[in-house]
């Protein structure tokens, strides 16, 4: 017998894999996408662009039409110790945090449906690496293994315990911001907290970046947002730190407007410098579009949807997502997919556990894509 698509949640959220190193994962659903293929006897390609992820086609449209849909999930975990008490718990130090795994399931499921009714349609089913913090979309557009085909849309979803059961999420035009992480090393020269005039103090230069971070000029009227969700400095009480680092993300509309916003870091750290004479590393970590909603399809399938679901209108929200490069290549749809039934915990959280009843929602969904 194939596995179900519960089954198959249940074996990649106890062995969830970091983003690239999908390595199981992807073992998993190669070997279990090609017995459903089998079982029903109909022929699919499989790709595989990267060392992880894959890629599934699937050709049920009239042989005149080359144009597919692109259904999407992402398959990668968090460094993240969960703390929940399921029999299928993690069995390492990794979590299934933000219900990729949920995720993955949900077009398993999905593709089970097409495959078992030979739907008339020409699909890609894309299980995307690397989601979390490595582009792995980009990586897949970059390979140009999506260019032979004529991709009409594009969609995806994501789980939200924000949302009840039953729920979908989601707006006209922009759902989630751009975000742009960034790595700030300062080097300095550390003494002993009795000769403050022998050092180059890294911890001050780091205090007054974070301090003229909050008086860059911004724009009152657009969502932006600037964090800062790690520092590191000093290793004793009276020792004055040589080095200092910190992590944080650039949020906004406007992926050009964050770009440059990092380059206006690039000047306070290079004044700060002269200030202090600290030298400064500035690096650029994961860098994500805005996820844009193609209007034609909010337009064409919102409606459908709220004949069946809850819908919501959720507005921006300021969440981060790799699909954002999807959606800046294909007309894209994506939508918040709500889990809880009473519960809340977030996203990225130890105990964040969507229940297995989502995945028959989320199948619903993108079928409802195929109209």
């Amino acid at each position: 017998m194939i596995l179900s698509p519960y089954e198959l949640r249940h074996r990649i959220h106890e062995n969830p894999e970091l983003s690239l190193e999908e390595y199981q994962t992807t073992e998993l659903l190669e070997r279990t996408v090609k017995e459903v293929a089998t079982f029903y006897n109909v022929d699919i390609n499989l790709y595989r662009p990267l060392k992880t992820g894959l890629i599934i086609e699937y050709n049920g449209g009239n042989v005149d039409c080359d144009e597919y849909l692109l259904y999407r999930a992402d398959i990668d975990a968090l460094n993240i110790k969960e703390k929940t008490n399921i029999d299928f718990k993690s069995k390492n130090e990794y979590m299934h945090a933000c219900g990729h795994d949920v995720h993955t399931a949900i077009l398993y499921g999905f593709f089970i449906n097409v495959i078992k009714n030979k739907v008339k349609k020409n699909i890609v089913f894309l299980f995307q690496p690397g989601e979390e913090s490595k582009g792995g979309a980009q990586k897949i557009i970059e390979s140009r293994i999506l260019d032979k085909y004529s991709i009409k849309a594009a969609f995806a979803l994501h789980v939200n315990d924000d949302f009840t059961l039953g729920s979908i999420a989601s707006t006209r035009g922009t759902l989630f911001a751009s975000s742009l992480e960034f790595f700030v090393d300062f080097e300095g020269v550390s003494s002993h907290l009795a000769f403050p005039h022998q050092s180059k103090n890294a911890l001050n230069a780091l205090r007054i970046f974070l301090d003229v971070l909050d008086k860059l000029p911004k724009n009152p009227m657009e969502p932006f947002i600037i964090g800062v969700g790690k520092v590191n400095a000093g290793s004793a009480i009276n020792i004055l730190p040589g080095n200092s680092h910190v992590e944080g993300s650039i949020r906004g509309v406007d992926s050009e407007k964050n770009l440059k916003y990092f380059e206006d870091m690039r000047n306070v750290l290079s004044g700060i410098k002269i200030m202090t004479g600290v030298d400064f590393l500035l690096n650029k970590g994961s860098f994500y579009p805005e996820v844009v909603n193609d209007l034609v399809l909010y337009d064409k399938f919102i409606p459908k949807l709220s004949k069946t679901f809850n819908f919501i209108d959720c507005g921006l929200k300021m969440t981060g997502e790799d699909f954002g490069f999807i959606s800046k290549k294909y007309p894209s749809l994506m939508c918040w997919l709500g889990s809880s039934k009473g519960e809340h915990h977030g996203l990225h959280n130890p105990e964040f556990l969507p229940p297995d009843e989502v995945i028959d929602v989320g199948i619903k969904v993108f079928e409802t894509f195929l109209d």
